[in-house]
């Protein structure tokens, strides 16, 4: 006869789901022994807990698999990998083996991919901070610079005059697609004429050359349509500007926000019935670029380069988090809390995600609602806020998927250091391509002045 597990009396109200009238749910044998072919066990006692595992293929196929829906579709297309999204250099050299340019928002992201080996007339340089230096270099390097603003219009003109070049750069645009909230805030405004202001400074600039123009419209973006508008918006104020200046746009980028497979907080069902195909985004965005460029054909233009910048879709679901259960509460209101080794310090998608949380054992228990909190002294440290789950134990292993996108560049140096992160090779053997911070790391850009090196007095020290 198998002992039952027993917990000590407590007074907890009724819960959906757990006691009714039909008794208890019974747990579900939801549990995961290996993750990307590899044993959860091994990568533990191997690498530790917390750990990130990443799978080489599954982001290789997600990569392929993207840039083969656009082209299939269109022809002449470019993938920009954003690095903002995961910008491990082992990950964003497999966007680049994968013929993936560079889409970079800071001197940081630039200078990284220049030592990766990018050229220049790879990488596209997207943002609104971009430094005067980092701007030259840029010039120099022949990269494709998305102006944000009029002050940096003016400064890469002041650039390009003093080193007798004429460049050629992108122009950002904002409007309202009526689908997606504005992001007014980067770009040039189409409605207020902020656009047309700085395509005429531009026509009429002896230094400047506008060639490209570039919008990003949100994130995350559940609704097709949203695309077939923002090109809409995008082809007509294009062929407004080439035929009031003498101006011939050879690339349109559309950004990215392609979503992932991941389960937004805001939304109730599973990802698998509220995100759309990859082929229906495809669709949307080469389909209504022939249709709006159509125009080109009678002129004998070339039709423009499509660029995108997708990050979270090709990324996203390539990673898990191993992490372990430190500790076990009661809440005052009797629900079930755990304590786990990582929390938003490595998961800051946990703000608007319910990531996906799986045992590596099979359940032994009830289900209950839990909680899971991380291991930070904050109180917004939360991973799940609800949850449900068997009881756990001091010491087990939980897997969390996915959380390739955003997590090993959000993540934090506040409290814990920061883990391990493993690839998993298309040969199922794997290696650390980044390495758990140790104290070391963490004190190496400090600096101490000559009477701050000793922590305390003679006199203190005695004491």
């Amino acid at each position: 006869m198998t002992k039952l597990l027993w917990e000590p009396p407590f007074i907890q109200p009724h819960r959906l789901g757990e006691i009714n009238k039909f008794g208890r749910m019974k747990a579900r044998d939801n549990y995961v022994e290996h993750v990307f072919g590899v044993p959860v066990a091994l990568l533990k006692e191997e690498f530790g807990s917390p750990c990130f595992v990443t799978s080489e293929i599954h982001f290789r196929n997600n990569l392929r698999n993207l840039k083969k829906a656009f082209e299939r579709r269109y022809g002449d297309v470019i993938h920009g990998w954003s690095y903002k999204t995961n910008y491990i250099s082992a990950m964003c050299n497999i966007a680049h083996q994968e013929g993936c340019y560079a889409e970079v928002v800071s001197a940081f992201e630039y200078e990284k991919a220049r030592k990766l080996g990018v050229p220049g007339k790879k990488i596209i340089f997207n943002g609104p901070n971009k430094g005067k230096d980092i701007l030259e270099r840029a010039i120099n390097d022949g990269a494709h610079i998305h102006l944000d603003h009029l002050d940096e219009l003016n400064l890469v003109s002041k650039i390009a005059s003093r080193l007798n070049k004429i460049v050629e750069v992108s122009l950002r645009l904002n409007f309202d697609t009526g689908f997606t909230e504005p992001w007014s805030r980067f770009g040039f405004n189409i409605e207020s004429g902020q656009a047309r202001q700085a395509t005429r400074l531009l026509a009429a600039s002896k230094n400047l050359k506008l060639s490209g123009l570039h919008s990003h419209i949100g994130t995350f973006i559940l609704e097709p349509k949203a695309y077939i508008q923002q090109v809409r918006i995008m082809c007509k104020f294009m062929r407004e500007i080439e035929a009031s200046h003498d101006i011939e746009i050879d690339t349109i980028d559309i950004g990215g926000g392609l979503p992932s497979k991941n389960a937004l907080q805001s939304i109730y069902l599973p990802p698998e019935q509220v995100i759309p195909p990859l082929s229906e985004y495809a669709d949307a965005i080469c389909n209504t670029l022939i249709e709006e460029t159509n125009y080109r054909n009678q002129l004998k233009r070339k039709k423009p380069t499509l660029i995108f910048e997708s990050g979270r879709a090709a990324v996203d679901d390539t990673q898990a988090l191993i992490v372990s259960v430190v500790g076990n509460k009661r809440l005052p209101d009797g629900k079930r809390a755990a304590i786990l080794d990582a929390g938003t310090n490595l998961l800051f998608t946990a703000y608007w995600y319910n990531h996906q949380v799986q045992m590596t054992r099979p359940a032994d228990g009830p289900l209950a609602d839990t909680a899971l909190y991380g291991p930070l002294c904050m109180n917004i440290d939360v991973v799940r806020s609800s949850i449900q789950l068997p009881p756990l134990e001091y010491g087990d292993t939980l897997v969390i998927n996915p959380v390739g996108a955003y997590n090993n560049t959000q993540w934090m140096q506040f409290i814990e250091y920061r883990p391990n992160v493993v690839l998993v090779h298309e040969d199922n053997t794997y290696s650390v391509i980044r390495e758990r911070e140790d104290l070391e790391v963490m004190c190496q850009q400090d600096r101490l002045p000559e009477h701050l090196k000793i922590a305390f007095s003679t006199t203190e020290a005695k004491k």
